[in-house]
């Protein structure tokens, strides 16, 4: 290393020296000089091969693009022929599935068509599906499906098909199919729909829609007939489980039944005790079928084959699946585990049921302890803050009597949840008479009393109440609802001027008399004769309409201005003297006895 360094030493040295030493590291090769006819030669044959390079690589590139494009016109072509063959083959498929369909209902159309039309007469073409007729046929269909999963699963397994009951069995089959037949062909066809936000009332359409509906498949199967295989087994009603198919039915009866009902609580209390019972049925059902096969009588645990089979199997299924006990032991592994899952299911089953029937009973109270939590806390606070025991129980009063009489303490909370129209529909329907026998709003427009009505609000007074008071700031007028007010007036109110009922409107000439003066004053004093339940509507309100209707306030003030010289006070008269001059400000008073010691010392002494 010591050497190297030196030697490299040594030669920087001598380049320092001389500046035109080479250098130890190899000298690139010198680029040939070329003649300028050989230079131009070179370029030349450099440009014609590389030419020839991009057309050979340009006709590959084209070959290979032919290529492909022959490949994917084939891949084309093909899959164009499989797609005609599959539709080809669909459609095929599609009209043979057709023409069976078809046909059978063009045969079930002709064969039932004079039944419907003498069932549109009294039925119309189509019907609504909240329709009363139709809620009550759905009854009957209920009642029917009712039948045949109870009994059915009764007779499966209990003993009782005899030659004695069995006509009697197959009456009533016979009745429960033809309700569901009829109900296939007569009703449901009638239903109207919704399609894109419109009602379908085209009784053709109607049927349509509801044969290509799943429904109708699951009907269809429901009443194929396969009682008819009895004639080859033997009597039974296994062959009638397709009728449970029709589950649909009563889930429709049940939904449209609550949406009909005032209190559907109480149906909802009968449906959840009927899963209840039916619960308990099929594991009576369970029980006897499990003795059958462990022997009648052969243990304790079984069913020994007395007395009613049914009765003794059911109360048995209440006793397990409740778990009230009292049970006898099981002894073989088959009831030892058929019990244990009785009870299991038992545990589940029922469990379910509670909470679902505390729902029920929870939504039925649900007002009533909305009431209750709202007058607690009113109460709470009125002993907080002392309030007189007299004020307590008129507040008391007055909210027995507000959910009393409308259940609920403020409407507004139940028609602020209501769209716009039908606010205006039940509006109308209460207050829009009423509003037009108002000689102050007649000739106005109609539509600005509606506007109106739906500023209406609804005030409880107590027996006794004062509404207005005389010489109050009139800013609202009222409308009786019900019950009834009176005028008043003497030195402690006793006098009764007039008693006006439900329908009479005071305080209207308020609502358009200005401050000026005192000119929207009351003039009288009206009280509550009984609980008495006004509408109110404000004066700010009353001029918010007015902007969007100024015909109808031109109306309003020169009605206003009629009515107010009718009902004023009479002007003062003419030739009354007034006082003038200094007799303005009466007699002068006498001169103080200080201020005429003063002006006496003051004479003496310019004297």
């Amino acid at each position: 290393m010591i050497k190297n360094l030196r030697e490299q030493t040594e030669i920087l040295r001598e380049k320092a020296i001389d500046p035109y030493a080479t250098s130890p590291e190899i000298s690139p090769p010198v680029t040939p000089i070329l003649r300028k006819e050989d230079y131009i030669r070179m370029k030349e044959e450099e440009r014609i091969a590389k030419e020839e390079a991009d057309k050979k690589k340009a006709e590959e590139a084209a070959k290979k693009a032919e290529e492909k494009k022959k490949k994917d016109e084939e891949k084309r072509l093909q899959a164009e022929m499989k797609q005609t063959e599959e539709r080809i083959a669909a459609e095929a498929k599609k009209k043979m599935k057709k023409i069976f369909p078809d046909g059978i209902y063009a045969c079930l159309d002709f064969v039932s068509a004079p039944f419907e039309n003498k069932m549109d007469t009294i039925l119309g073409n189509t019907l609504d599906g909240l329709d009363r007729r139709y809620i009550t046929w759905l009854a009957v269909v209920a009642v029917v499906f009712n039948y045949n999963i109870w009994l059915c699963t009764a007779r499966m397994v209990f003993p009782y098909h005899n030659e004695v009951v069995n006509p009697y069995w197959i009456t009533f089959d016979i009745l429960t199919d033809l309700v569901n037949v009829i109900d296939i062909i007569i009703w449901q066809p009638r239903i109207q729909f919704v399609k894109g936000g419109d009602i379908i009332t085209d009784r053709m359409v109607c049927k349509e829609h509801y044969r290509k509906s799943q429904r109708f498949v699951t009907d269809m199967i429901s009443i194929i007939p396969f009682d008819l295989l009895c004639l080859y087994s033997g009597f039974s009603s296994v062959y009638r489980v397709n009728r449970f198919l029709r589950i649909d039915n009563f889930f429709e009866f049940s939904d449209r039944l609550e949406s009909i009902m005032a209190k559907a609580y109480i149906w909802r209390v009968i449906r959840t005790t009927g899963y209840l019972l039916y619960a308990l049925h099929i594991n009576a059902c369970a029980f006897y079928v499990a003795s059958m096969y462990q022997g009648l009588g052969t243990t304790t645990w079984v069913y020994d084959g007395q007395g009613n089979a049914y009765l003794r199997c059911y109360y048995y299924a209440v006793r397990s699946l409740i778990n009230i006990g009292g049970l006898n032991e099981p002894h073989t592994v088959f009831e030892i585990t058929f019990q244990m899952t009785n009870f299991f299911i038992g545990v589940f089953v029922f469990s379910s049921l509670i909470g679902q029937m505390r729902d029920v009973i929870g939504a039925a109270t649900a007002g009533e302890t909305y009431f209750r939590a709202s007058m607690d806390g009113c109460v709470d606070y009125m002993n907080t803050y002392s309030i007189p025991r007299e004020v307590q129980n008129r507040i008391r009063t007055w909210y027995n009597y507000t959910w009393a009489a409308q259940g609920m303490l403020d409407e507004s909370e139940l028609l602020d949840k209501m769209p716009l129209v039908m606010r205006t529909a039940i509006a109308v329907d209460i207050n829009l008479s009423t509003f037009q026998k108002i000689a102050l709003f007649q000739g106005c427009d109609q539509q600005m009393l509606v506007d109106m009505l739906l500023r209406l609000k609804s005030i409880v007074y107590l027996p006794g109440d004062f509404v207005v008071k005389k010489g109050d700031i009139g800013k609202e007028m009222y409308i009786i609802k019900s019950g009834a007010v009176q005028v008043v007036g003497g030195p402690d109110n006793s006098i009764v001027f007039v008693t006006l009922k439900a329908g009479s409107v005071f305080g209207e000439i308020s609502l358009l008399q200005s401050a000026k003066d005192g000119g929207n004053r009351r003039t009288a004093n009206v009280k509550a004769h009984g609980f008495a339940n006004l509408f109110v509507l404000e004066k700010k309100d009353l001029f918010d309409i007015l902007v969007h209707y100024p015909e109808s306030q031109k109306v309003l003030a020169r009605k206003g201005r009629k009515l107010t010289k009718a009902k004023g006070p009479a002007p003062a008269k003419d030739n009354e003297a007034k006082p003038k001059g200094v007799t303005m400000f009466g007699q002068k008073p006498p001169t103080p006895k200080m201020m005429k010691l003063f002006q006496n010392m003051k004479k003496a002494a310019n004297k």
